[in-house]
């Protein structure tokens, strides 16, 4: 078990790369995917930390690998006090109950066949959670009552659900095996803009009553900044700034975190106007082929010489707030 003053979750150097296939001459060469390099970060008990970036950062596969449900190339996890990076069997089937993923899609993730109260009772069958049928039903109404369902939902199908419904539903079978630490992979960006701070809230409120622990995945930095306690920028696999949420949103230091945060729009037309903007160009480097020295210096306005070819590392320049940035 942990100590008292140690984090739930600790990741530290997470690698993962793909197979990408051939190239060259007769297709010589063995191409890799450089999903995610060199990743550490920690969340606490009860804590929230926010992963951003853009699409194809790598923020879908850290969650992924968090929980095991991908292999890891290097790097190693640990989990409430416990290496948890190569385990596997039935030591990994326990510790699947205890980390639980909220997916992004409300209408893919909920089998269409099957009812409510079927989905959500599949986690607690499946890992022999209860016994007999009342205690069943029960647990099930208790679940869909917290996420704000009535019981009768239980015997409908998720055709008849909104949105924002069928996500309460996803969120209920989350909870059912009580975790610890659920990763909620984007799972407000498919709803619509009304619904999301509902959701939000509800995820809020359930963290205050369990004590659970997020890894909030999420490009949308608005929400990010409501939910997080932390917030990790994520940018071409690499965890460029990772700081407390006001740190981050008042003072960023990466050039990365500062574009970010212009785009997102203020409700006030003049301020909005007299705000500078950081237009970035080009895209988001491949892959497969990724740049050296710090991946960013391709779009980035200030990069000199030396990020062409040095990798700045994850370093603490203010107490909690660290950034990858020869010039921060």
């Amino acid at each position: 078990m942990r100590g008292a003053t140690e984090p739930l979750l600790r990741v530290e150097g997470l690698t993962v790369n793909y197979p990408g296939g051939r190239a060259g001459w007769l297709g010589r060469e063995r191409l890799l995917v450089h999903a995610v390099d060199d990743v550490s970060f920690t969340i606490s008990q009860g804590e929230t930390l926010g992963l951003v970036g853009e699409t194809g950062s790598g923020k879908t596969t850290t969650g992924r690998a968090v929980l095991r449900r991908v292999p890891l190339t290097s790097g190693r996890i640990w989990f409430d006090g416990h290496d948890i990076t190569e385990i596997g069997g039935r030591e990994l089937r326990r510790l699947r109950a205890r980390m639980q993923l909220v997916f992004q899609d409300p209408y893919a993730s909920l089998n269409p066949r099957m009812t409510v109260g079927d989905i959500v009772a599949e986690p607690l069958v499946v890992h022999h959670a209860v016994q007999g049928r009342h205690e069943l039903r029960e647990r099930v109404r208790e679940l869909l009552r917290l996420v704000g369902l009535p019981p009768d939902a239980a015997s409908r199908y998720p055709m008849a659900f909104s949105g924002g419904q069928r996500q309460r539903i996803g969120i209920a079978r989350a909870l059912a095996l009580r975790p610890d630490l659920v990763v909620a992979d984007e799972p407000v960006s498919a709803l619509d803009v009304s619904i999301r701070a509902q959701v939000v809230n509800l995820m809020q409120d359930l963290q205050e009553q369990l004590g659970l622990a997020y890894l909030f995945i999420a490009h949308d930095l608005a929400v990010v900044r409501h939910i997080s306690h932390r917030v990790a920028i994520m940018y071409a696999g690499r965890i460029v700034e990772l700081a407390g949420r006001d740190d981050i949103y008042e003072r960023p230091l990466h050039p990365y975190t500062r574009a970010l945060l212009s785009a997102v729009p203020i409700p006030d037309p003049a301020t909005q106007r007299e705000r500078r903007r950081v237009v970035l160009r080009g895209e988001i480097p491949s892959p497969i082929r990724p740049p050296a020295g710090c991946r960013f210096h391709t779009r980035c306005p200030l990069a000199e010489a030396r990020c062409r070819v040095e990798r700045p590392p994850l370093v603490e320049r203010h107490p909690g707030h660290r950034v990858a940035c020869w010039l921060a």
